[in-house]
């Protein structure tokens, strides 16, 4: 069974906004109190979180599919919906967040360190919200915006100071074992560790962590056995200890050989170049493993490296190399350049940018694209006329019937507003009030203008009564 896993896609959808409410307030003797129609509740957001405790994505691995919830909808009394809560996902520190295509979205490193994977969409706005002095009292409210849908890729990367590299059975996982306070499993067969462990080393007033990375054979970095599944946590260490068994019982190895095959594959996954090594002869207190290693001493000392011979069994030279490791890790950590605190920076957009586009396609449709109308036309209600009438007024003052005009259409050409697979697509005519004018001009509302129904039952039984008292003047009974 599956204990251990460090990549996983995970599909996230943010929650929907709610719907605004239309409503008119209602009260006895006052038949059109105003709007009273409240807002949306805003959609919850998916949130990755880095969380310490967390150590693998096997949860996402079982159930990749994560949703936030929806925001209520308005109501009336002038009630706004209830905001969906955010979903939040604990991820392991050191998880890459990528997308389809590889491009790395965001690298979470630090407990509590945040990305917002899928964000909430806004609520829309109820009748209450949309009044003004022209229009008293909209008898339509704006529709939520759906909450983003999100494919996304999430990697773990070990946060570590020191990895381990080396072939299976090499000693690794012993060394690790005795350099701290780590309990891996340890046996005698190739292939032994399956899943990367980690160890906290203490060395003077230096505390670092040690990584035993498995798998690596030659072929590695081409996907060969398990070596490409572990060589990303590799990345973040500052240092690589080349683990290299001197006491091998097959007899085409030996550890020069080793060596050149595990540098091989670093050099083809790339971006190691620049990481110090150290050697470790293991095994020394194996007679054959003692002779092997002072024979291949000097040739690795010829080619740059630090030695240590090493036995983790007989725990022979473990405090010379860990108070060499503590050494190089704090040069890295010298040498690593100060986090500064985030800055917030402001960009503000230019004077001359409308936030859309217009282009005309191959096949004489008009395509507007951009955040504002793609928004606007997911939050219209097309069955309410007032509401069509005031999302061509919203259009207009932002200048997309401008915008076609330059582009070359004409009345009757077809425009198709949001991306190809969910547009809204209309037959353009310049200045229509599209469909609002049953309604009286646009921003105005005859029902103010209207008699009341009261009023005007008392006014047409007056009426009655003045024409009937009209017919009676003159008439004469004794006629």
């Amino acid at each position: 069974m599956t204990t251990f896993v460090d990549r996983v896609e995970l599909h996230v959808a943010a929650g929907n906004g709610g719907h605004g409410c239309a409503s008119v307030h209602r009260e006895k003797f006052k038949p059109l109190g105003g709007p009273d129609g409240g807002n949306g509740g805003r959609g919850g957001d998916v949130v990755l979180v880095v969380d310490q405790s967390v150590t693998t994505l096997l949860d996402y691995h079982h159930s990749p599919h994560r949703k936030a919830t929806n925001g209520k909808p308005g109501e009336g009394g002038n009630r706004s919906g209830k905001d969906g809560q955010d979903l939040i996902l604990p991820v392991p520190d050191g998880t890459v967040v990528l997308d389809g295509a590889g491009n790395v979205l965001a690298d979470l490193v630090g407990h509590g360190t945040s990305y917002v994977a899928a964000q909430g969409g806004r609520g829309g706005l109820g009748n209450a919200a949309l009044s003004s002095a022209r229009r008293k009292a909209p008898g339509f409210a704006l529709l939520g915006v759906p909450g983003d849908l999100q494919d996304i890729v999430l990697e773990l990367k070990t946060v570590a100071d020191v990895a381990l590299v080396g072939y299976p059975s090499a000693g690794k996982s012993s060394l690790i074992s005795v350099l701290s306070a780590a309990k891996p499993k340890i046996a005698d067969y190739p292939f032994t560790t399956l899943v990367p462990n980690l160890g906290v080393v203490t060395a003077g007033s230096t505390v670092y962590t040690v990584a035993d990375v498995p798998g690596l054979i030659p072929g590695a970095s081409q996907g060969r056995g398990l070596g490409l599944e572990f060589l990303r946590h590799v990345e973040r260490c500052s240092v690589l200890v080349h683990v290299l068994d001197t006491a091998t019982l097959e007899s085409d190895r030996d550890p020069l050989s080793d060596l050149d095959i595990i540098e091989e594959e670093l050099r083809s996954y790339g971006g190691l170049d620049d990481r110090p090594r150290i050697v470790v002869l293991n095994k020394v207190d194996v007679p054959d493993g003692k002779d092997l290693a002072e024979m291949v001493r000097p040739d690795l000392q010829a080619r740059g490296y630090r030695v240590f011979e090493v036995s983790a069994v007989a725990h022979i030279g473990l405090k010379e190399l860990s108070f060499a490791l503590a050494d190089l890790v704090g040069q890295a950590r010298a040498a690593k350049p100060l986090e500064e605190a985030t800055r917030i920076v402001i960009r503000p957009k230019a004077v001359d940018d409308t936030g859309f586009t217009v282009v005309r396609e191959d096949d004489g449709m008009f395509r507007v694209r951009g955040e504002k109308p793609e928004r606007w036309v997911r939050q219209t209600d097309f069955s309410n006329d007032e509401a069509v009438g005031y999302l061509a007024d919203r259009l207009n003052r932002l200048g997309v019937e401008e915008e076609l005009m330059k582009a070359g259409a004409r009345g009757g050409d077809g425009v198709a507003i949001g991306p190809e697979e969910n547009a809204v697509v209309f037959d353009w005519e310049p200045s229509v009030m599209a469909g609002a004018e049953m309604l009286g001009r646009r921003g105005e509302d005859h029902r103010f203008e209207a008699p009341r129904p009261a009023a005007q039952r008392r006014r047409d039984r007056q009426a009655e009564r003045d024409e009937a008292d009209q017919a009676y003047e003159g008439f004469d009974p004794f006629d």
